[in-house]
């Protein structure tokens, strides 16, 4: 087989681009649904009083859901590819998620087959095809903020990574790891919506400010969680790769 002519190093870049490819996608795919934290864990919403003169409740895109992994995985390929290989793997990345979108605005525009509105019209009357439109349409108003701020992002995670790693050489991976991925994401969390939603959106400054603050919160805490798994990670890859050696 010609994948088995790749060497270890070849097939483990494969593997976690292919990792950070999809979750990136399906990211950017599902971001377009605030969800309710409060609400989907059985309770009622804080609604606490903001300095910004809103209410602060435990709103949040659902594209955060697994956008930590995006960033520990691209810290991962920083340690063992550099940075040209974040830079390849972010803009090439950047290239499918535009693709992506070009595919889902053709599907929108195509006319739906009678049956399947009928199908599944049911009692309420109930327009599948106008709502599989305004979904996804949304998420073509989010691409512009959201490609601004991941290439930004993951620029910002490769250049604080590679300098916290220049200062500690091989040691202190969850500093430079868990670092780089706190001050990047904090830079993503705001970009994103504020490009998205509040630029080119009908958000309110106090809306970007709740959901972008949660959002960075729940990446925050996941970073942190996710640090022994880094850990765990390296020690499999460092195995992967010497038994080659």
């Amino acid at each position: 087989m010609i994948f088995n002519q790749f060497s270890r190093k070849q097939k483990l870049f494969i593997f976690l681009f292919g990792i950070f490819l999809t979750n990136a996608i399906i990211a950017e795919i599902i971001g377009v649904k605030i969800v309710s934290i409060e609400k989907s864990l059985g309770f009622n919403p804080l609604h606490l009083e903001t300095s910004w003169g809103t209410f602060w409740d435990l709103n949040q895109t659902a594209g955060a859901l697994n956008w930590p992994i995006v960033f520990i995985v691209s810290d991962i390929i920083n340690d063992y590819f550099g940075k040209k290989g974040v830079r390849f793997i972010s803009f090439t990345t950047a290239g499918f998620i535009a693709y992506s979108f070009i595919i889902i605005y053709l599907a929108t525009l195509l006319v739906p087959a009678d049956f399947w509105l009928d199908t599944n019209r049911g009692d309420s009357n109930f327009n599948i095809n106008e709502a599989f439109s305004r979904i996804f349409r949304q998420g073509l108003g989010i691409i512009s903020g959201s490609l601004f701020a991941f290439l930004v992002s993951q620029i910002a995670d490769a250049l604080i990574f590679e300098r916290i790693k220049a200062k500690t050489g091989q040691k202190m991976i969850w500093l430079r790891a868990t670092g780089s991925t706190l001050v990047s994401q904090l830079i993503d969390s705001f970009l994103v919506i504020g490009v998205a939603f509040y630029l080119f959106g009908n958000w309110t400054i106090g809306q970007w400010m709740n959901v972008s603050l949660n959002n960075y919160l729940y990446k925050f805490f996941v970073a942190i969680l996710f640090t022994p798994l880094l850990y765990l990670a390296h020690h499999l890859i460092e195995r992967y790769l010497k038994e080659e050696n």
